[in-house]
């Protein structure tokens, strides 16, 4: 991967709840299909793609706007090698439901989810490009990106109103399966916990499980490990000791899984995401990832 494709990361410690990323090539970006905990929206600036969302498969192209729920499966990938790009933030939950509560939604709900994964927009796609220069502007000011933040996701609630609750039928105990995995991701867990925590036989929770979240159990317990290497690495923490911390079996296992969800090492997420020597507060946008 040459500098010229290679992914660029942002993120200043000043706004601590949002990150940024460009793919100028995403045929050498490619993912398996995976879930955050942050809300992400994005851009395609050239190209077209596939965007892999829960169970559907859509074809996007330049000008679209794709818009992910945390806990959203989902995974975008080039179309027969053909190049592609784009642009992405990935948003912390809290200031985004912060946010729409002050629009006026209900602060006796939590965050409210969109209902839309993907819009054509041409306001929201131009207003989503001029956002992210202004956030990778090393001279713009704070207040100039705070501004420009609460200004578009305001635009953004305001065309793309949340979704009612979702109609589906809870599913409790495939709930309390999915929270014994949250809360037990760093351990060696066994079906048969899983299945004593949630009062379920090991043949339903495999087939409900995967049709009611998008992803097996195991896959669920990667990803929620991800998360939580994802939280150690952007504290500083030694890749060998997040591995170790999430439970991954050895760090060549955490490296792989690290990279299909977040097509970088978990050595380039982190050290792209610290402060520099000569400025704390991480002004290099544009940092290319080699290797």
């Amino acid at each position: 991967m040459t500098a010229a494709t290679a992914p660029f990361f942002w993120r200043d410690p000043a706004l601590a709840f949002i990150e940024a990323r460009t793919i100028a090539d995403g045929r050498k970006v490619t993912y398996s299909r995976h879930a955050h905990e942050h809300f992400s929206i994005g851009a395609i600036t050239t190209g077209r793609s596939y965007y892999h969302y829960g169970t559907q498969t859509f074809e996007i192209d330049a000008g679209t706007v794709v818009l992910m729920n945390p806990g959203d499966v989902h995974a975008c990938n080039p179309i027969d090698n053909e190049p592609w790009s784009y642009q992405m933030l990935y948003i912390d939950t809290p200031w985004l439901t912060d946010l729409q509560h002050q629009l006026g939604f209900s602060t006796d709900q939590g965050y409210r989810p969109f209902n839309t994964p993907y819009v054509r927009d041409p306001v929201l796609y131009r207003g989503l490009l001029e956002l992210y220069r202004v956030l990778v502007d090393t001279q713009a000011e704070h207040l100039q990106k705070q501004s420009a933040l609460v200004s578009y996701f305001t635009e953004v609630q305001q065309r793309l109103n949340p979704a009612d609750t979702p109609v589906r039928e809870v599913n409790h105990k495939l709930e309390r399966a999915a929270e014994y995995i949250r809360a037990q991701c760093t351990q060696a867990l066994k079906l048969e916990d899983i299945c004593l925590a949630a009062e379920l036989s090991p043949s339903y929770l495999i087939r409900a499980f995967k049709q009611y979240y998008g992803l097996t159990p195991h896959a669920f317990l990667i990803n929620q490990r991800i998360q939580f290497a994802r939280a150690q690495l952007r504290q500083g923490e030694l890749i060998a000791d997040v591995a170790l911390a999430a439970g991954f079996a050895d760090q060549a296992h955490f490296q792989r899984a690290f990279k299909q969800h977040f097509a970088a090492t978990p050595g380039q997420y982190r050290d792209l995401l610290k402060p520099s020597a000569n400025n704390p507060h991480w002004p290099p946008a544009t940092r290319p990832l080699n290797g």
